[in-house]
């Protein structure tokens, strides 16, 4: 995952107040730490940064003030109504280092005829270079039976990436697709129609 560029202005204002006025000139209050350095409160342009944290574990290259920073999104506080980014913590890491990190699953593929599939675990935690972060790790479940199971253990990792999550847990559940009963009133509407056609 290549980092996502962004200038970025060191602020000295905090609270309440300062972030409401910072949301209306389109900016997003944010803290970097890490590294046992001070941390570095800051501000990102509102748009650019709301389209570059989209992914899980985005990767940002800072400029502040004409110095390089290179960041990954620990945490983002949203507004729970309006879903607007009203604070984001980053961690400052370095080319090489390694970090752990949650990844989305994704199922890919599709489960044999009358069969369905749950997906039990919706993350898993790798250790992985935090310039070389998937987005996400893929789980094949093409032509998958009753019965079969996708355990941690059976996913296919990045290259360098280190499982942290347990190989045994489940990650995928396939079973046989469950027919539902109709319900009373369901049953009564199929009766009604059947016996007005015969009296037709």
């Amino acid at each position: 995952m290549s980092e996502q560029k962004l200038a970025a202005e060191v602020r000295t204002e905090f609270g309440k107040g300062y972030a409401r006025r910072a949301r209306m000139a389109n900016l997003i209050p944010a803290v970097i730490y890490g590294h046992g350095a001070e941390p570095i409160h800051i501000t990102l342009p509102a748009k650019a940064t709301t389209l570059a944290v989209r992914t899980a574990n985005a990767l940002l290259s800072l400029d502040i003030n004409g110095e390089g920073h290179l960041a990954l999104v620990k945490d983002i506080q949203r507004d729970p109504i309006k879903q607007i980014i009203e604070h984001i913590d980053l961690l400052t890491v370095r080319q090489g280092e390694k970090v752990t990190v949650d990844i989305p699953v994704h199922v890919v593929g599709e489960v044999a005829p009358g069969n369905v599939y749950n997906l039990e675990l919706t993350v898993v935690s790798l250790e992985a270079e935090a310039t070389h972060l998937p987005t996400a790790v893929e789980v094949d479940i093409e032509g998958r039976g009753a019965g079969e199971h996708v355990h941690a253990s059976d996913l296919v990792l990045p290259k360098g990436a280190v499982l942290l999550t347990d190989a045994e847990a489940l990650v995928v559940n396939i079973s046989e697709a469950v027919e539902e009963e109709p319900t009373e009133a369901e049953a009564a509407s199929e009766a009604a129609a059947t016996e007005a056609a015969a009296a037709e």
